[in-house]
């Protein structure tokens, strides 16, 4: 089987728009992931503040019968 030179490029070019499809895509992934471990960044310094202390005796004493 042959193809004819008008086939082959019309076949080539879609797999360059293939690559460029994917490249966007990638590149627009990339942008989300950035966007999101920045937000997780941002957000860890609430995470990292100091616990309350707690006040009393509860939950110091467990009795376990067996």
């Amino acid at each position: 089987m042959t193809q004819s030179v008008g086939s082959a490029a019309v076949s080539q070019s879609y797999e360059l728009l293939g690559a460029s499809l994917a490249k966007s895509q990638q590149k627009q992934e990339g942008r989300q992931t950035m966007q999101l471990l920045e937000s997780a960044v941002n957000s860890s310094p609430a995470l990292q503040s100091p616990s309350p202390v707690s006040v009393g005796n509860l939950g110091q004493n467990i009795d376990i019968k067996v």
